[in-house]
């Protein structure tokens, strides 16, 4: 029985890194409403994913060629706006993940997520490690929360 819970109290911590709180708040995929909560998983060995309660989302690494972090929306003005136009006046210090990808068809696609910067860096550390490729980080406070 020890041993049971030895191990169950091991592997909990391990499953709770391999996914990250975050908010879908607009790219291409339009299986997924914006706004839609759910969960950024990477403990896939082939997929980066998310899942909310009505939808879900799979991009295999190899496809992924951007991974961006940070508070900056300069690369989202055009989603920020079309969202809302308040999103672009909040005060509060929001975080974003934005993970470009080549779809299927060829074509460039991205999904742009709202996380907790308590939360993300076990992910961040997966992506680079799953993709080969580096988080840019888009200012300093994003680099701290990123690197621990």
């Amino acid at each position: 029985m020890r041993r049971l819970v030895f191990a169950f109290g091991v592997m909990l911590p391990a499953l709770a890194l391999a996914q990250s709180k975050a908010e879908y708040v607009g790219g291409t995929a339009p299986q997924i409403r914006i706004g839609a909560e759910g969960s950024i998983q990477v403990d896939d060995d082939r997929y980066f994913a998310f899942y909310s309660r009505k939808a879900q989302v799979r991009v295999d690494y190899e496809h992924i060629n951007l991974i961006e972090y940070g508070q900056q929306v300069s690369r989202r003005i055009a989603i920020a706006a079309i969202i809302s136009p308040l999103f672009m006046l909040s005060k509060s210090r929001k975080h974003f993940l934005t993970i470009g990808y080549m779809g299927d068809d060829g074509k460039q696609q991205a999904l742009v997520f709202r996380v907790d910067k308590n939360d993300i860096r076990a992910t961040l550390v997966s992506l680079e490690a799953r993709t080969g490729l580096k988080v840019e980080y888009q200012d300093p406070e994003a680099r701290k929360a990123g690197k621990g």
